[in-house]
């Protein structure tokens, strides 16, 4: 089923990728409704024509809601299932709830890119310490135990080495259910954001690279500095887990690029994701823009890019005071950088704050200037 505008979409999350498929979707002549458990004014609700503030297992709430939408998307995966399933009894849900709970949680992922023949890195699921002895010895050290749910930037992860004595590594996943997967040797980590149809068309914004610190999104550069077969490997990955999903709407695929030249796929993100955020200053149609579409059943867009673009995350480390500002000279004194806020009222150590992105005739040049503005406003 099609709805094109004026029809209102309904978003699920009150943070910064709400926001930017509100600002798209109000564009091309939508309506924006928001539900979320954070306070009035989230960053998403300051662009919707409602936003309701309540828990996501709040019924009447929920259901004020879902009379005023004629379709319902999900901004972030950590919605819980009964709402999803409320959600999905009466509007249509994309994507579904059957892709979005795979995805928030590893175990269920990890077993759907097993089940599907999709390359991921080798893996055990524990609960206990000796489940986690058992996994550590097949699969050797180094290795890395992941909670099995609730788990992004780095949060709930351990790497375990040589000397990790196991008993106290397993004190921080004590009472819950954990990944332990092998170590990967890789060359850089690659992503791919992408929709799918609801007639199972697709259209993928090539492949990007991907540098991470502290286990949280830093620089992006897009295209990705790799090898074709390497950019086709990711894309087919790409597909087969939209495919395997039945997934309709904006997807991210983050992968490993190995050593010895293969794509293996880490995690997947059921909504846009961070590493798409170039496409907005960069493509011919955005993330968001795709998700719009996709969402509402309209044909996908032109997802090529038009020019090549580096962007850089901007956490709150470099704000001066919770409540102030840096200085923003350095990106707006440069005549092709982009910066995008996102309207959180408070900063806080490593909380993403906003994101600014420098285009370029040439990745490099592109690269290079981003670098030094990154430097301007010292970021570490």
């Amino acid at each position: 089923m099609m709805f094109p505008p004026p029809s209102t979409i309904g978003v699920l999350g009150g943070g910064q990728l709400g926001r930017m498929l509100a600002l798209e979707a109000r564009r091309a002549g939508h309506r924006i409704a928001i539900f979320t458990d954070e306070p009035q004014g989230s960053p998403a609700g300051q662009f919707a024509d409602l936003e309701i503030n309540a828990a996501y297992d709040e019924t009447a709430a929920l259901n004020r809601f879902l009379q005023q939408v004629d379709v319902v998307t999900a901004e972030f995966e950590n919605i819980p299932a009964s709402c999803l399933a409320a959600v999905e009894a009466v509007k249509p849900l994309r994507p579904g709830s059957k892709a979005i709970f795979t995805t928030q949680h590893r175990e269920r992922e990890k077993n759907f890119l097993r089940d599907q023949g999709i390359a991921c890195a080798p893996f055990r699921v524990v609960d206990d310490l000796s489940s986690l002895e058992a996994a550590v010895a097949e699969l050797g050290r180094p290795c890395v135990i992941k909670t099995a749910a609730f788990g992004y930037d780095g949060k709930g992860q351990c790497k375990v080495t040589a000397e990790t004595n196991l008993a106290e590594a397993w004190k921080g996943f004590e009472g819950h259910r954990a990944v332990v997967e092998a170590w990967v040797s890789f060359v850089c980590e690659v992503s791919v954001v992408g929709a799918r149809g609801i007639d199972g068309s697709m259209a993928t914004h090539g492949c990007v690279e991907n540098q991470h610190t502290h286990h949280i999104l830093d620089v992006t550069i897009a295209p990705a500095r790799v090898e074709p077969q390497i950019i086709a490997q990711a894309v087919e990955l790409w597909k087969a887990v939209a495919e395997g999903l039945d997934y309709v709407g904006t997807m991210a695929v983050e992968m490993f690029v190995t050593t010895d030249g293969k794509v293996i796929v880490n995690e997947i993100a059921p909504r846009p994701h961070n590493s798409g955020h170039y496409t907005i200053d960069a493509c011919r149609t955005n993330q968001f823009q795709q998700q719009q579409r996709a969402v509402c059943g309209l044909p996908l867009g032109d997802a090529s890019q038009h020019t090549p673009a580096v962007m850089i995350n901007l956490l709150g480390d470099i704000w001066p005071a919770p409540l102030t500002h840096p200085d923003w000279s350095p990106v707006l004194d440069h005549p092709r950088a982009k910066l995008h806020l996102y309207g959180k009222r408070e900063a806080r150590s490593r909380r993403k704050m906003g994101h600014f992105t420098v285009l370029g005739d040439k990745i490099d040049q592109a690269l290079k200037d981003a670098l030094a503005i990154r430097k301007a406003l010292g970021i570490a």
